[in-house]
């Protein structure tokens, strides 16, 4: 059975799934706190003149509080709003389906007030918003004869890479003979030191060997802010190029 939501500003009752509540933020330690069982997103407005430091975050017990990562709408990235300060309105969005209550804090005050108006439904994350879909692209090449590296740089704290495709392509730029030792494309910061091997085969000039893997699920960094490399060796008369597509989450 459906809940009926709650105005806290009013204590009045909604016959829909949304739970929200407002207040002006003016100082730090300033908080709203709104119940979000039975919710799954929480969007946060900001509205007014202000130099403030906030932070949405979601609790289980009513005490210990875990900060949730969330986008500003009609932006790429994702942040924790309690590492960034913000000087202009906004809408920000995030998941909250494991908490019992949400706020938003004022962790640090410089000047001004901020409207905010936090709100919990039962609504789920669009995934544009939500960063499950490719939202980077990282590329490299090389000269003939050169390693390559591709360098997914770190996110941030708190947030890893999502590799959603991987393409690797082998130029020859000068007649390739046949060698016994296979060519191994190798990774960093990817599960299980994740390797490729491409064929030392014979290969005439301008011909080029293409390998790309669209990953069902993507593939999460193995640490969080570190960055993700795919280097590609030294190789006789080839040109490297690396591409990817990634997206950056918690």
């Amino acid at each position: 059975m459906a809940k009926l939501s709650k105005d806290l500003g009013v204590g009045t009752l909604h016959p829909r799934e949304t739970i929200f509540a407002t207040g002006n933020l003016a100082a730090a330690a300033a908080e709203i706190i709104i119940p979000a069982d039975g919710c799954s997103t929480v969007s946060v407005d900001f509205r007014g003149t202000f130099s403030l430091t906030f932070e949405v975050a979601g609790t289980l017990d009513g005490t210990n509080w875990t900060q949730i990562p969330v986008r500003a709408i009609a932006q790429s990235s994702v942040a924790y709003l309690g590492a960034v300060t913000i000087t202009a309105g906004g809408v920000w969005v995030g998941k909250c389906a494991q908490y019992k209550s949400v706020r938003v804090r004022c962790t640090s005050y410089a000047s001004g007030s901020a409207a905010v108006t936090i709100v919990a439904d039962s609504g789920t994350l669009d995934d544009t918003l939500q960063g499950m879909v490719t939202t980077s692209i990282g590329t490299a090449t090389g000269a003939s004869g050169a390693a390559v590296t591709l360098t997914l740089a770190a996110p941030g704290a708190g947030l890893r890479q999502y590799l959603t495709y991987l393409s690797i392509n082998r130029f020859a730029a000068a007649v390739l003979t046949a060698s016994a030792t296979p060519v191994v494309v190798t990774t960093s910061n990817l599960p299980g030191a994740l390797a490729f091997t491409f064929a030392a085969d014979a290969a005439g000039l301008g011909t080029i060997d293409r390998w790309r893997e669209d990953f069902a699920y993507p593939i999460a960094a193995s640490a969080h802010n570190v960055a993700v490399t795919v280097v590609c060796p030294v190789t006789t008369g080839v040109i490297w190029r690396v591409t990817s597509g990634y997206y950056v989450a918690p």
